[in-house]
């Protein structure tokens, strides 16, 4: 397992999906002891239907495809798991002595589902009063909308976001990536530690709620505060509501795209040297909001004629804002990616994303991959709550808990 500031801060994860297995595993990373209580079948079943979204790490299903299923795998390093069913009573007994000796809960199930399950903050709360309950729905916990199911790619339209997208009035345009649960991973593990260290000054732990939905209305562009001013924002595609020229530029060969960005006048005039402009190099910024589009035939005339890395290589001596469009190749491929070592090959040798925190307390060097399910059920009811051998092998046999999918 990762060591870092976070040791000895033990984690219960019942997480699912994208936003709250990031947050948790960002706090894993920064070394606290995360146990992934997973049920049964959260994994998918014994024989998959066909390959996941994102594929098998390692490129082939294998023996045990719900172990391989790469998007899910890639959110799971050091953590160790426990696969038991908490719709039993002794899955819930279980779950609630691990909840005495633990720090945080954290889940991202619907408003209702901890309650259904006899679990919500009460009952956690009076198992260990410091425990801290991380409870992050769609929609939060009470509300007009907080009974509906809430996904990452529907709740991102009601932020605002998806608004201001597109390239026209009658074009709005979705991420397609699910925006607000990489956004409310980031504020989840902002709210841990801020739990945590006000649970230092008081002794006492606390329900903790989220949205998915706030999260992503809390990342809301200027486009919320001019809508609040009287000014109707407009979708603009890559286009900037005040800098020009500023977009994407095709280069000389297939689908190589360049985006360019000029913040001032002079970013401006060295754009038109360097790429020899059939336009004014002396228009102010009026001027060229004005002239948009000649803008970008002219700097579309000039990169498509020329190697990305030439025009790459100019704008970066002459100092004006330039980035590659990278794909995933071309991200792995990435020198500066390279260069400090942040894909990590820790699965089957396939590089996942590292942690963007770099500080001299922090290593990848103990990683641990991904669990297979229920790999930990043994040592965690064993060395944690002192079960013995035949009260964990009657836990298998009951299907309490398992080590692979019952069907």
């Amino acid at each position: 397992m990762a060591s870092g500031p976070l040791a000895g801060v033990r984690i219960l994860d019942l997480t699912h999906v994208w936003a709250g297995p990031l947050a948790t595993r960002i706090l894993a990373d920064l070394g606290a002891d995360v146990l992934k209580v997973e049920a049964p079948m959260g994994r998918g079943p014994k024989v998959f239907p066909g390959v996941p979204l994102g594929g098998f790490v390692g490129g082939a299903a294998s023996a045990e495809p719900w172990n391989v299923n790469a998007v899910f795998v890639k959110l799971m390093r050091n953590k160790q798991s426990l696969a038991i069913d908490l719709k039993t009573e002794d899955g819930r007994t279980i779950f609630l002595k691990l909840v005495s000796i633990s720090d945080v809960v954290i889940e991202n199930f619907s408003a209702r589902a901890m309650a259904n399950l006899g679990l919500d903050y009460p009952n956690l709360r009076e198992a260990n009063t410091k425990i801290i309950h991380v409870a992050m729905p769609g929609y939060g916990l009470n509300g007009p909308y907080s009974g509906r199911v809430a996904f990452g790619p529907t709740v991102e339209p009601m932020s605002g976001l998806t608004a201001a997208m597109g390239y026209g009035p009658d074009e709005p345009r979705a991420t397609a990536m699910a925006m607000p649960d990489p956004s409310s991973a980031v504020s989840a593990t902002a709210a841990v530690l801020t739990a945590l260290r006000l649970r230092e000054s008081t002794g006492e732990g606390r329900l903790v709620e989220m949205s998915l939905h706030e999260s992503a209305v809390s990342y809301a562009g200027p486009w919320l505060v001019d809508t609040q001013f009287g000014i109707e924002p407009e979708r603009i595609g890559n286009r900037h509501p005040q800098m020009a020229p500023h977009g994407m530029y095709a280069c000389l060969g297939e689908d190589n795209w360049l985006a360019i960005g000029c913040r001032n006048d002079r970013d401006y005039q060295a754009l038109c040297e360097v790429g020899k402009l059939d336009v004014d190099s002396s228009w102010p910024l009026s001027e060229r909001m004005a002239q948009r589009e000649r803008l970008d035939e002219a700097i579309s005339n000039w990169t498509r004629t020329q190697p990305h890395e030439t025009v790459t290589a100019q704008l970066i001596d002459a100092q004006v804002p330039v980035g590659k469009v990278l794909d995933t190749a071309g991200m792995l491929a990435n020198p500066q990616s390279i260069h400090r070592d942040f894909f990590v090959p820790l699965e089957q040798g396939t590089p996942m994303p590292g942690n963007p925190i770099k500080m001299s307390s922090i290593s990848n060097s103990d990683w641990t991959p991904c669990p297979k399910l229920g790999e930990d059920n043994w040592p965690v009811l064993h060395d944690w709550l002192g079960y013995d051998e035949p009260t964990v092998n009657e836990l298998f046999e009951k299907g309490i808990i398992v080590d692979e999918p019952p069907r």
